[in-house]
């Protein structure tokens, strides 16, 4: 079972794995094959593994659309910061599963640069409670639920406060 592991490590650092249901440690072979034969070179598969996904910055991002696109489902990566990390790389806009292992960790290493995914959230997190602890109007607003960046709260920001509840109002009299 250690060879498997061993074979295994290459391709789990930068590509995630599922299989159809079944358990994985049943569904692997107890000899692996050296040559690459097995793997076909659009989707990778052995005996009912499929490689899917690639993983940057801690985040599985799918293979068959282009970089650009699959950069933003990164939190903290969206349009701008994802032409700007290709930009920065001076790397092409190529589908992922086309990326070959360098241009991997050259991502990594560009994504790894911003504050993303957990660092990102608790760093809102934290400025959010620090409002609220100093009492300041956008911490107030935070702690009641309402919008703090100034809009109406007459008609709409249901997001915010929920349902409507019903209030008994006045009574029609004859």
């Amino acid at each position: 079972m250690a060879a498997i592991s061993a074979m295994m490590l290459p391709l789990a650092s930068s590509l995630s794995t599922f299989t159809r249901g079944e358990n994985t440690s049943s569904s692997l072979p107890i000899s692996l094959p050296l040559s690459l034969s097995n793997f076909s070179s659009s989707s990778p598969k052995f005996r009912g593994i499929r490689i899917q996904c690639v993983r940057v910055g801690g985040v599985e991002i799918p293979n068959n659309k282009r970089v650009e696109f699959s950069l933003q489902h990164i939190h903290g990566v969206g349009r701008s910061r994802s032409r700007q990390i290709l930009c920065d790389l001076g790397m092409e806009n190529k589908i992922t599963k086309d990326l070959s292992e360098d241009e991997l960790i050259q991502l990594r290493d560009e994504v790894s640069k911003y504050m993303i995914e957990g660092d990102l959230k608790r760093f809102n997190r934290l400025a959010i409670e620090r409002l609220k602890e100093i009492r300041c109007y956008r911490g107030i607003r935070h702690q009641m639920g309402l919008p703090c960046r100034g809009q109406r709260t007459k008609n709409n920001c249901r997001t915010l406060k929920g349902k409507k509840v019903a209030v008994a109002g006045k009574k029609k009299t004859k």
